[in-house]
């Protein structure tokens, strides 16, 4: 496993998740692409990490400095279980738990990915505001060589997921602190839709049991890239032993 100390600070946020050096983006994508040049094969990278971590910016500002058509952002998000079916169970106030995913379909479209032995692969999406997973949203082309997917238990110990993990080339932990996370999760439920109260006690509550659960999962990461929130000009930047 590979943590990404210091040199890994220049990746900082935003309270909406939205500040990422491209200099920092440009390492990774140059990793990313060394990885693609070694193994002479398509990539499918991994990238795990708790609820607002900063996962999709992260993942959507990879693809977007790599050449075009290069790289695919899949998310596991396109496989939370829709609305419909959560309605009238425990699972509705549990939305976002490992529980509320098709993980069957999620290790399925892995192994489509993998095998490549398909001109067009379509991959879902999620919505969010609608609140609901779309199908067949995202093109993946035969000739695309890196995939990014990213999603809240990459790592998980749910054999399904073990599965999926020995599809992927390697997988990424994005380690977010709380202060900037936190903000970062209760901005983006309010976005859509969730009035203040409502997006603070969502963030604390569910989706901070889903947080803890993925951050136990750290260790099993390839990589760790530690984000730290850059210093504004009344901020010194923070002293290292």
């Amino acid at each position: 496993m590979r943590d990404d100390g210091p040199a890994a600070e220049r990746l900082g946020a935003s309270p909406r998740g939205d500040l990422v050096p491209e200099s920092t983006i440009g390492e990774l994508a140059d990793d990313l692409l060394a990885m693609a040049r070694q193994s002479g094969h398509r990539v499918i990278l991994g990238i795990c990490g708790a609820p607002g971590a900063g996962k999709s910016v992260l993942a959507d500002a990879l693809a977007a400095h790599l050449a075009r058509d290069t790289a695919v952002v899949v998310p596991f998000d396109g496989f939370h279980l829709a609305s419909s079916v959560l309605e009238g169970t425990p699972l509705a106030a549990r939305r976002g738990a490992l529980e509320t995913f098709d993980l069957g379909a999620y290790r399925s479209l892995i192994e489509r990915l993998r095998r490549r032995d398909e001109a067009t692969v379509y991959a879902p999406t999620f919505v969010r505001g609608l609140e609901e997973p779309i199908a067949s949203a995202i093109p993946v082309p035969r000739e695309t060589p890196l995939i990014i997917t990213e999603g809240n238990y990459l790592l998980s110990a749910d054999p399904i997921l073990q599965e999926v993990r020995g599809l992927l080339d390697a997988v990424w932990y994005l380690d977010t602190p709380p202060e900037i996370r936190l903000p970062q999760l209760v901005a983006r439920h309010m976005e859509f839709g969730k009035p203040a109260a409502d997006a603070r006690a969502w963030a604390t509550g569910t989706d901070q049991r889903n947080a803890e659960e993925v951050e136990a999962t750290r260790a099993s990461a390839d990589r760790i890239i530690t984000v730290r929130r850059a210093p504004t000009r009344a901020e010194p930047p923070p002293e290292h032993p």
